[in-house]
């Protein structure tokens, strides 16, 4: 699913877009290490990732194959409502200018679209978020720990595939049994590399 990718900004410099390897673990960790910090593990939003297989993973690469940018989903429900959650999304400082996360954003969301999937959610910056038709989520749903209610975003992707939704978020999808531990593993190598 490689494509490339050009910003409108004037001096983007050129990257593709692909799907998630296996061997994209360690260089995906010190990404969100060096764009989130360590405190990324005591989100709210980890607490439905933990232990589970993302429903999609994408990264961007540069012109040599570099990873500089990720974003992946996962299963989730409300109510017995199935969506997906979105995070975390994070591009590489220097290539923040060029169209990196814009061009994950609508990807991720055109293969989620694709896919079949009615529904994403996200906790994030509404500012950043609603250029790509995030809206506040619905007021009876809500994520299993604290949150700012104007940062908890919902983009129905089929309408109405939030109604009814109502509750706690649970995580929903495959159990990824000894990732957790591969996760931890990577991103210790991460920080002593």
């Amino acid at each position: 699913m490689t494509s490339v990718a050009r910003s409108r900004a004037p001096q983007a410099r050129p990257f593709c877009l692909d799907i998630e390897r296996d061997g994209d673990v360690v260089a995906r960790e010190r990404l969100l290490d060096a764009a989130m910090g360590p405190e990324r593990f005591r989100k709210t939003s980890e607490r439905l990732r933990a232990g589970r297989k993302p429903a999609l993973a994408m990264v961007a690469r540069d012109e040599t194959g570099r990873l500089i940018g990720t974003v992946r989903l996962w299963h989730v429900a409300a109510g017995g409502r199935a969506a997906l959650l979105l995070g975390p999304l994070a591009v590489d400082a220097a290539r923040r200018c060029d169209g990196v996360g814009g061009a994950l954003m609508r990807a991720a969301i055109a293969a989620a679209t694709q896919a079949g999937h009615g529904a994403i959610l996200l906790v994030g910056d509404a500012p950043y978020y609603t250029r790509f038709g995030f809206a506040r989520a619905p007021r009876v749903v809500h994520m299993p720990g604290p949150v700012e209610l104007d940062r908890f975003l919902a983009l129905e992707l089929r309408a109405g595939a939030l109604d009814g939704a109502e509750g706690r978020l649970v995580a929903t999808g495959e159990r990824a049994g000894r990732r957790r531990a591969t996760r931890k593993a990577a991103h210790a190598r991460a920080a002593s590399a």
